[in-house]
Protein backbone atom coordinates (compact mmCIF):
# COMPACT_ATOMS: atom_id res chain seq x y z
CA UNK A 1 0.00 0.00 0.00
CA UNK A 2 1.33 3.45 -0.86
CA UNK A 3 2.26 6.01 1.48
CA UNK A 4 -0.13 8.21 0.52
CA UNK A 5 -2.99 6.29 2.36
CA UNK A 6 -4.55 7.96 5.18
CA UNK A 7 -3.00 7.22 8.64
CA UNK A 8 -3.96 8.04 11.99
CA UNK A 9 -1.35 7.94 15.03
CA UNK A 10 -3.82 7.42 17.66
CA UNK A 11 -6.75 4.89 17.15
CA UNK A 12 -10.11 7.97 17.76
CA UNK A 13 -13.65 7.63 17.96
CA UNK A 14 -14.41 8.23 14.76
CA UNK A 15 -12.45 5.14 13.44
CA UNK A 16 -15.58 3.70 11.09
CA UNK A 17 -15.11 7.14 9.47
CA UNK A 18 -11.82 6.70 8.65
CA UNK A 19 -12.41 3.51 7.06
CA UNK A 20 -15.02 4.15 4.62
CA UNK A 21 -12.59 7.44 3.71
CA UNK A 22 -9.38 4.96 3.21
CA UNK A 23 -11.99 2.33 1.57
CA UNK A 24 -12.75 5.35 -1.02
CA UNK A 25 -9.59 6.76 -1.53
CA UNK A 26 -7.94 5.80 -4.61
CA UNK A 27 -4.16 4.23 -4.07
CA UNK A 28 -1.88 6.45 -6.49
CA UNK A 29 0.18 3.27 -6.78
CA UNK A 30 -1.91 1.48 -9.13
CA UNK A 31 -2.36 4.29 -11.35
CA UNK A 32 -0.17 6.44 -13.22
CA UNK A 33 -1.17 11.09 -12.64
CA UNK A 34 -0.71 13.10 -16.08
CA UNK A 35 -0.97 17.19 -16.14
CA UNK A 36 -2.93 17.76 -19.27
CA UNK A 37 -3.44 21.70 -19.38
CA UNK A 38 -4.90 22.38 -16.18
CA UNK A 39 -6.36 19.05 -15.34
CA UNK A 40 -5.34 15.69 -13.60
CA UNK A 41 -5.23 12.54 -16.04
CA UNK A 42 -5.36 9.03 -13.77
CA UNK A 43 -4.54 5.57 -16.10
CA UNK A 44 -4.11 2.46 -14.93
CA UNK A 45 -1.07 0.47 -15.34
CA UNK A 46 -2.59 -2.15 -16.99
CA UNK A 47 -4.26 -0.05 -19.87
CA UNK A 48 -1.39 1.88 -20.05
CA UNK A 49 0.37 -1.28 -21.10
CA UNK A 50 -2.29 -2.51 -23.85
CA UNK A 51 -2.35 1.57 -25.30
CA UNK A 52 0.88 3.06 -25.44
CA UNK A 53 1.21 6.56 -24.38
CA UNK A 54 3.04 9.02 -26.83
CA UNK A 55 4.77 10.29 -24.17
CA UNK A 56 8.64 9.31 -23.51
CA UNK A 57 8.36 6.18 -21.77
CA UNK A 58 11.39 7.40 -19.02
CA UNK A 59 9.42 5.98 -16.50
CA UNK A 60 9.89 2.56 -15.02
CA UNK A 61 6.13 0.78 -15.04
CA UNK A 62 7.32 -1.73 -12.75
CA UNK A 63 8.46 0.91 -10.25
CA UNK A 64 5.77 1.56 -7.97
CA UNK A 65 8.05 3.86 -5.58
CA UNK A 66 9.15 5.93 -8.56
CA UNK A 67 5.03 6.08 -9.70
CA UNK A 68 4.62 7.43 -6.77
CA UNK A 69 6.71 10.43 -6.64
CA UNK A 70 5.67 11.43 -9.63
CA UNK A 71 2.43 11.51 -8.92
CA UNK A 72 2.81 13.48 -5.30
CA UNK A 73 5.16 15.99 -7.66
CA UNK A 74 2.00 16.46 -10.28
CA UNK A 75 -0.32 16.65 -7.47
CA UNK A 76 1.70 19.49 -5.93
CA UNK A 77 1.89 21.19 -8.72
CA UNK A 78 -1.49 21.18 -9.42
CA UNK A 79 -2.82 22.18 -5.64
CA UNK A 80 -0.45 25.33 -5.75
CA UNK A 81 -1.54 26.19 -9.01
CA UNK A 82 -5.05 26.17 -8.55
CA UNK A 83 -4.44 27.60 -4.97
CA UNK A 84 -2.36 30.89 -6.64
CA UNK A 85 -5.43 31.06 -9.30
CA UNK A 86 -7.79 30.52 -7.24
CA UNK A 87 -6.83 33.01 -4.05
CA UNK A 88 -6.01 35.20 -6.68
CA UNK A 89 -9.40 35.76 -8.09
CA UNK A 90 -10.92 35.45 -5.16
CA UNK A 91 -8.59 38.72 -3.99
CA UNK A 92 -9.11 38.16 -0.21
CA UNK A 93 -6.56 36.93 3.00
CA UNK A 94 -7.58 32.87 2.93
CA UNK A 95 -8.80 31.17 6.14
CA UNK A 96 -8.87 27.62 7.40
CA UNK A 97 -12.29 26.69 5.77
CA UNK A 98 -11.01 27.68 1.86
CA UNK A 99 -10.94 24.20 0.26
CA UNK A 100 -8.17 24.40 -2.00
CA UNK A 101 -5.95 25.52 0.68
CA UNK A 102 -7.19 22.04 2.98
CA UNK A 103 -6.35 20.15 -0.16
CA UNK A 104 -2.96 21.61 -0.49
CA UNK A 105 -1.87 21.06 2.64
CA UNK A 106 -2.99 17.10 2.58
CA UNK A 107 -0.80 16.92 -0.82
CA UNK A 108 2.43 18.57 1.61
CA UNK A 109 1.41 16.23 4.22
CA UNK A 110 1.53 12.96 1.89
CA UNK A 111 4.84 14.51 0.01
CA UNK A 112 6.38 14.79 3.49
CA UNK A 113 5.10 11.11 4.74
CA UNK A 114 6.68 9.33 1.89
CA UNK A 115 9.55 7.02 1.92
CA UNK A 116 9.72 8.42 6.08
CA UNK A 117 11.23 5.16 8.30
CA UNK A 118 9.20 3.72 11.41
CA UNK A 119 10.64 4.63 14.61
CA UNK A 120 9.88 2.05 17.12
CA UNK A 121 9.19 3.43 20.38
CA UNK A 122 7.47 2.23 23.66
CA UNK A 123 4.27 2.55 22.26
CA UNK A 124 4.99 0.56 18.96
CA UNK A 125 6.13 1.98 15.62
CA UNK A 126 6.08 5.80 14.39
CA UNK A 127 5.95 7.03 11.27
CA UNK A 128 5.99 11.12 11.74
CA UNK A 129 7.76 14.59 9.36
CA UNK A 130 7.54 16.29 12.67
CA UNK A 131 10.96 15.09 13.08
CA UNK A 132 12.68 16.63 9.57
CA UNK A 133 10.53 20.30 10.41
CA UNK A 134 12.29 19.98 13.10
CA UNK A 135 15.90 20.08 11.45
CA UNK A 136 14.83 23.37 9.90
CA UNK A 137 15.60 25.30 13.53
CA UNK A 138 18.78 24.19 13.37
CA UNK A 139 19.79 25.05 9.67
CA UNK A 140 17.92 28.78 9.90
CA UNK A 141 17.67 30.36 13.19
CA UNK A 142 14.29 32.53 12.57
CA UNK A 143 12.57 29.37 11.67
CA UNK A 144 12.63 29.06 16.07
CA UNK A 145 10.23 31.22 16.15
CA UNK A 146 7.74 29.01 14.23
CA UNK A 147 9.20 25.73 16.41
CA UNK A 148 8.53 27.41 19.36
CA UNK A 149 4.74 28.35 18.37
CA UNK A 150 3.85 25.26 17.55
CA UNK A 151 5.32 23.57 20.93
CA UNK A 152 3.41 26.62 23.16
CA UNK A 153 -0.03 25.68 21.31
CA UNK A 154 -2.03 24.12 24.24
CA UNK A 155 -4.45 21.62 22.14
CA UNK A 156 -1.55 19.72 20.13
CA UNK A 157 -0.59 15.84 21.37
CA UNK A 158 0.95 14.42 18.52
CA UNK A 159 3.67 14.80 16.12
CA UNK A 160 1.45 15.12 13.46
CA UNK A 161 -0.40 17.80 14.74
CA UNK A 162 2.57 19.89 15.67
CA UNK A 163 3.78 18.99 11.71
CA UNK A 164 0.73 20.60 10.51
CA UNK A 165 0.40 23.22 12.73
CA UNK A 166 4.36 24.22 11.58
CA UNK A 167 3.41 24.08 7.80
CA UNK A 168 0.32 26.77 8.36
CA UNK A 169 2.84 29.07 10.62
CA UNK A 170 5.37 28.59 7.42
CA UNK A 171 2.77 29.32 4.98
CA UNK A 172 1.40 32.36 7.05
CA UNK A 173 5.09 33.89 7.40
CA UNK A 174 5.69 33.24 3.60
CA UNK A 175 8.86 31.52 3.89
CA UNK A 176 7.77 27.79 3.46
CA UNK A 177 9.55 27.71 0.28
CA UNK A 178 13.07 28.76 2.03
CA UNK A 179 12.48 26.59 4.72
CA UNK A 180 11.86 22.86 2.36
CA UNK A 181 14.94 24.21 0.03
CA UNK A 182 17.02 24.27 3.50
CA UNK A 183 16.14 20.81 4.72
CA UNK A 184 16.13 19.53 0.96
CA UNK A 185 19.94 20.69 0.72
CA UNK A 186 20.71 18.66 3.83
CA UNK A 187 20.24 14.85 2.12
CA UNK A 188 22.97 13.56 4.81
CA UNK A 189 20.65 15.19 8.01
CA UNK A 190 17.20 13.42 5.94
CA UNK A 191 19.06 10.12 5.63
CA UNK A 192 18.22 9.53 9.17
CA UNK A 193 14.32 10.49 8.67
CA UNK A 194 13.79 9.19 5.19
CA UNK A 195 14.59 5.95 2.72
CA UNK A 196 16.51 6.98 -0.03
CA UNK A 197 14.16 6.62 -2.76
CA UNK A 198 11.51 9.05 -1.19
CA UNK A 199 10.62 12.30 -2.75
CA UNK A 200 12.36 14.25 0.09
CA UNK A 201 15.70 12.67 -1.39
CA UNK A 202 15.25 12.68 -4.88
CA UNK A 203 14.87 15.83 -7.34
CA UNK A 204 11.05 15.70 -7.34
CA UNK A 205 11.44 17.11 -3.66
CA UNK A 206 13.43 20.29 -5.33
CA UNK A 207 11.02 20.59 -8.13
CA UNK A 208 8.39 20.86 -5.23
CA UNK A 209 10.07 23.58 -3.40
CA UNK A 210 10.49 25.17 -5.93
CA UNK A 211 6.63 25.65 -6.91
CA UNK A 212 6.39 26.80 -3.36
CA UNK A 213 8.11 30.22 -4.33
CA UNK A 214 3.80 31.14 -5.68
CA UNK A 215 3.00 30.79 -2.70
CA UNK A 216 4.34 34.20 -1.41
CA UNK A 217 1.70 36.09 -3.11
CA UNK A 218 -0.61 34.28 -1.18
CA UNK A 219 -2.31 36.40 2.25
CA UNK A 220 -3.29 33.61 4.47
CA UNK A 221 -4.56 33.66 8.05
CA UNK A 222 -4.99 30.76 9.73
CA UNK A 223 -6.70 30.41 13.43
CA UNK A 224 -5.84 26.96 14.66
CA UNK A 225 -7.14 27.30 18.22
CA UNK A 226 -9.75 24.58 18.60
CA UNK A 227 -8.74 22.88 15.40
CA UNK A 228 -8.16 18.72 15.59
CA UNK A 229 -4.93 19.01 13.91
CA UNK A 230 -3.82 15.61 15.64
CA UNK A 231 -6.94 13.20 14.26
CA UNK A 232 -7.83 14.78 10.96
CA UNK A 233 -7.58 12.34 7.98
CA UNK A 234 -6.06 13.96 4.81
CA UNK A 235 -7.49 11.87 1.68
CA UNK A 236 -6.75 13.92 -1.60
CA UNK A 237 -10.13 15.24 -3.07
CA UNK A 238 -9.54 14.11 -6.82
CA UNK A 239 -12.74 15.23 -8.17
CA UNK A 240 -10.97 18.57 -8.05
CA UNK A 241 -8.61 18.24 -10.75
CA UNK A 242 -10.19 14.43 -12.38
CA UNK A 243 -11.21 15.34 -15.83
CA UNK A 244 -11.61 12.56 -18.99
CA UNK A 245 -8.42 10.62 -20.20
CA UNK A 246 -9.97 11.40 -23.89
CA UNK A 247 -9.84 15.35 -23.52
CA UNK A 248 -6.55 17.36 -24.59
CA UNK A 249 -6.42 20.88 -24.26
CA UNK A 250 -4.60 22.54 -27.26
CA UNK A 251 -4.56 26.04 -26.47
CA UNK A 252 -1.37 26.19 -25.10
CA UNK A 253 -0.53 29.57 -26.65
CA UNK A 254 -4.06 31.09 -24.63
CA UNK A 255 -2.39 29.20 -21.74
CA UNK A 256 0.93 30.95 -21.91
CA UNK A 257 -0.44 34.46 -22.30
CA UNK A 258 -2.36 33.64 -19.07
CA UNK A 259 0.55 32.57 -17.68
CA UNK A 260 2.39 35.54 -18.03
CA UNK A 261 -0.26 37.69 -17.31
CA UNK A 262 -0.64 36.29 -13.85
CA UNK A 263 3.39 36.64 -13.70
CA UNK A 264 2.94 39.78 -13.72
CA UNK A 265 0.28 40.38 -11.51
CA UNK A 266 1.98 38.36 -9.37
CA UNK A 267 5.16 40.80 -9.98
CA UNK A 268 2.87 43.94 -9.71
CA UNK A 269 1.50 42.74 -6.20
CA UNK A 270 4.95 41.96 -4.91
CA UNK A 271 5.98 45.46 -5.67
CA UNK A 272 2.59 46.88 -4.38
CA UNK A 273 3.28 45.27 -1.01
CA UNK A 274 7.03 46.57 -0.85
CA UNK A 275 5.92 49.89 -1.91
CA UNK A 276 3.19 50.03 0.78
CA UNK A 277 5.56 48.56 3.77
CA UNK A 278 8.59 51.57 3.15
CA UNK A 279 5.20 54.03 2.77
CA UNK A 280 4.37 52.79 6.63
CA UNK A 281 8.35 53.31 7.71
CA UNK A 282 8.18 56.34 5.94
CA UNK A 283 5.27 57.35 8.10
CA UNK A 284 7.01 55.81 11.00
CA UNK A 285 9.95 59.01 10.42
CA UNK A 286 7.37 61.34 10.00
CA UNK A 287 5.87 60.82 12.94
CA UNK A 288 9.08 60.30 15.15
CA UNK A 289 9.83 63.35 13.46
CA UNK A 290 6.79 65.23 14.57
CA UNK A 291 7.12 64.30 18.00
CA UNK A 292 11.02 65.79 18.33
CA UNK A 293 9.72 68.90 16.53
CA UNK A 294 6.61 69.27 19.32
CA UNK A 295 9.58 68.26 21.92
CA UNK A 296 12.19 71.12 20.33
CA UNK A 297 9.19 73.61 19.56
CA UNK A 298 8.62 72.99 24.00
CA UNK A 299 12.10 73.20 24.53
CA UNK A 300 12.34 76.27 22.50
CA UNK A 301 9.27 78.13 24.51
CA UNK A 302 10.86 77.29 27.51
CA UNK A 303 14.53 78.95 26.86
CA UNK A 304 12.46 82.08 25.37
CA UNK A 305 10.62 81.81 28.73
CA UNK A 306 13.86 81.74 30.87
CA UNK A 307 15.04 84.77 28.24
CA UNK A 308 12.56 86.78 28.62
CA UNK A 309 12.70 86.76 32.76
CA UNK A 310 16.63 87.16 32.77
CA UNK A 311 16.31 90.23 30.51
CA UNK A 312 13.59 91.56 33.50
CA UNK A 313 16.24 90.77 36.08
CA UNK A 314 19.12 92.86 33.90
CA UNK A 315 16.27 95.43 34.00
CA UNK A 316 15.69 95.62 37.63
CA UNK A 317 19.57 95.53 38.17
CA UNK A 318 19.74 98.79 36.02
CA UNK A 319 17.15 100.36 37.79
CA UNK A 320 18.64 99.39 41.25
CA UNK A 321 22.31 100.58 40.31
CA UNK A 322 21.52 103.54 38.91
CA UNK A 323 19.51 104.18 42.31
CA UNK A 324 22.33 103.07 44.20
CA UNK A 325 24.21 105.71 42.17
CA UNK A 326 22.08 108.73 42.45
CA UNK A 327 21.22 107.94 46.14
CA UNK A 328 25.03 108.10 46.85
CA UNK A 329 25.66 111.22 44.41
CA UNK A 330 22.76 113.38 46.64
CA UNK A 331 24.03 111.77 49.98
CA UNK A 332 28.02 113.29 48.73
CA UNK A 333 26.13 116.75 47.45
CA UNK A 334 24.40 116.67 51.00
CA UNK A 335 26.33 115.88 53.11
CA UNK A 336 30.38 116.76 51.88
CA UNK A 337 31.66 115.10 55.36
CA UNK A 338 29.56 112.00 55.40
CA UNK A 339 31.34 109.21 57.07
CA UNK A 340 33.62 107.26 54.72
CA UNK A 341 32.58 104.30 55.80
CA UNK A 342 29.15 104.36 54.43
CA UNK A 343 31.25 105.77 51.09
CA UNK A 344 32.98 102.49 50.91
CA UNK A 345 29.55 99.95 51.81
CA UNK A 346 27.98 101.79 48.86
CA UNK A 347 31.08 101.04 46.45
CA UNK A 348 30.97 97.67 47.71
CA UNK A 349 27.14 97.57 47.22
CA UNK A 350 27.53 98.73 43.91
CA UNK A 351 30.57 96.68 42.49
CA UNK A 352 28.30 93.23 43.66
CA UNK A 353 25.64 94.86 41.60
CA UNK A 354 27.60 95.42 38.71
CA UNK A 355 29.41 92.27 39.04
CA UNK A 356 25.70 90.40 38.90
CA UNK A 357 24.83 92.46 36.25
CA UNK A 358 27.93 90.96 34.17
CA UNK A 359 26.74 87.02 35.01
CA UNK A 360 23.38 88.24 34.18
CA UNK A 361 24.40 89.43 30.38
CA UNK A 362 26.96 86.40 29.87
CA UNK A 363 23.96 84.40 30.84
CA UNK A 364 22.16 85.80 28.48
CA UNK A 365 24.42 85.53 25.68
CA UNK A 366 24.25 81.57 26.36
CA UNK A 367 20.46 81.42 26.15
CA UNK A 368 20.44 83.70 22.86
CA UNK A 369 22.84 81.01 20.99
CA UNK A 370 21.13 78.44 22.70
CA UNK A 371 17.84 79.55 21.26
CA UNK A 372 19.48 80.38 17.97
CA UNK A 373 20.88 76.91 17.23
CA UNK A 374 17.17 75.76 18.07
CA UNK A 375 15.76 77.94 15.29
CA UNK A 376 18.01 75.99 13.01
CA UNK A 377 17.39 72.67 13.96
CA UNK A 378 14.14 73.72 13.64
CA UNK A 379 14.27 74.95 10.09
CA UNK A 380 16.35 71.60 9.55
CA UNK A 381 13.57 69.52 10.75
CA UNK A 382 10.62 71.66 8.90
CA UNK A 383 13.10 71.07 5.73
CA UNK A 384 13.41 67.33 6.74
CA UNK A 385 9.37 67.08 6.85
CA UNK A 386 8.82 68.72 4.12
CA UNK A 387 11.34 66.34 1.68
CA UNK A 388 9.34 63.23 3.73
CA UNK A 389 6.03 64.63 2.53
CA UNK A 390 6.97 64.92 -1.13
CA UNK A 391 8.77 61.33 -1.07
CA UNK A 392 5.16 60.28 0.47
CA UNK A 393 3.25 61.76 -2.05
CA UNK A 394 5.18 60.48 -4.51
CA UNK A 395 5.07 57.02 -3.03
CA UNK A 396 1.19 56.92 -2.68
CA UNK A 397 1.16 58.19 -6.89
CA UNK A 398 3.21 54.93 -7.71
CA UNK A 399 1.25 53.00 -5.30
CA UNK A 400 -2.11 54.33 -7.07
CA UNK A 401 -0.57 53.36 -10.58
CA UNK A 402 0.29 50.11 -9.46
CA UNK A 403 -3.24 49.12 -8.58
CA UNK A 404 -4.30 50.80 -11.94
CA UNK A 405 -1.98 48.48 -13.51
CA UNK A 406 -3.05 45.37 -11.28
CA UNK A 407 -6.74 45.90 -12.34
CA UNK A 408 -5.90 46.58 -15.95
CA UNK A 409 -3.90 43.02 -15.87
CA UNK A 410 -6.17 41.36 -14.14
CA UNK A 411 -8.69 42.68 -16.77
CA UNK A 412 -6.87 41.22 -19.60
CA UNK A 413 -6.48 38.39 -17.76
CA UNK A 414 -10.22 37.81 -17.89
CA UNK A 415 -9.99 38.66 -21.75
CA UNK A 416 -7.47 36.18 -22.28
CA UNK A 417 -9.28 33.21 -20.64
CA UNK A 418 -12.28 34.28 -23.11
CA UNK A 419 -10.27 34.03 -25.60
CA UNK A 420 -8.55 30.65 -24.94
CA UNK A 421 -12.37 29.17 -24.53
CA UNK A 422 -13.03 30.53 -28.07
CA UNK A 423 -9.72 29.06 -29.25
CA UNK A 424 -10.54 25.89 -27.86
CA UNK A 425 -13.86 25.77 -29.10
CA UNK A 426 -12.77 26.61 -32.76
CA UNK A 427 -10.17 23.94 -32.19
CA UNK A 428 -12.72 21.24 -31.50
CA UNK A 429 -14.75 22.65 -34.47
CA UNK A 430 -11.50 21.71 -36.62
CA UNK A 431 -11.03 18.64 -34.90
CA UNK A 432 -14.70 17.26 -35.89
CA UNK A 433 -13.83 19.02 -39.71
CA UNK A 434 -10.50 17.31 -39.96
CA UNK A 435 -11.83 13.92 -38.95
CA UNK A 436 -14.91 14.36 -41.57
CA UNK A 437 -12.28 14.97 -43.95
CA UNK A 438 -10.29 12.35 -43.02
CA UNK A 439 -13.38 10.06 -43.33
CA UNK A 440 -13.79 11.80 -46.93
CA UNK A 441 -10.08 10.73 -48.25
CA UNK A 442 -11.05 7.63 -46.75
CA UNK A 443 -13.70 7.23 -49.09
CA UNK A 444 -12.41 8.71 -51.98
CA UNK A 445 -9.21 6.55 -51.40
CA UNK A 446 -11.30 2.93 -51.41
CA UNK A 447 -13.24 4.58 -54.70
CA UNK A 448 -10.10 5.41 -56.39
CA UNK A 449 -8.80 1.97 -55.73
CA UNK A 450 -11.98 0.63 -57.62
CA UNK A 451 -11.42 2.75 -60.27
CA UNK A 452 -7.99 1.48 -60.70
CA UNK A 453 -9.17 -1.87 -60.26
CA UNK A 454 -11.53 -1.32 -63.02
CA UNK A 455 -8.97 0.20 -65.23
CA UNK A 456 -6.64 -2.93 -64.79
CA UNK A 457 -9.35 -5.11 -65.67
CA UNK A 458 -10.44 -2.97 -68.78
CA UNK A 459 -6.84 -2.84 -70.14
CA UNK A 460 -6.71 -6.69 -69.54
CA UNK A 461 -10.00 -6.87 -72.17
CA UNK A 462 -8.38 -4.51 -74.48
CA UNK A 463 -5.73 -6.55 -74.77
CA UNK A 464 -7.19 -9.41 -75.68
CA UNK A 465 -9.70 -8.25 -78.11
CA UNK A 466 -6.64 -6.85 -80.26
CA UNK A 467 -5.02 -10.35 -79.72
CA UNK A 468 -7.86 -11.77 -81.15
CA UNK A 469 -8.24 -9.13 -84.47
CA UNK A 470 -4.32 -10.18 -84.82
Amino acid sequence: MSDLTPQSDAPTPTTDKITQAARETIYLCNFRVSVDGEWLCLRELNDISLTPDPEPAHEDPKDPIAIERLNLMNMAKLSIKGLIESALNLGRTLDSDYAPLQQFFVVMEHCLKHGLKSKKTFLGQNKSFWGPLELVEKLTPEAGEITASVKDLPGLKTPLGRGRAWLRLALMQKKLSDYMKTIINRKDLLSEFYEANALMMEEEGAVIAGLLVGLNVIDANLCMKGEDLDSQVGVIDFSMYLKDGAHSSKSTEGDGQITAILDQKNYVEELNRHLSASVNNLQAKVDALEKSNTKLTEELAVANNRIITLQEDLERVKEESSYFVESSRKASRADGTANGQVLGETRKQLKEETQLRLDVEKELEVQIGMKQEMELSMKMLEKDICEKHDALVELRQQLDELRTLNHELSVKSQSSETGAKQKSDIISRLEEKTNQMGSIIKQLESSENDMAKQARSLNTAAGKLLQRQQ
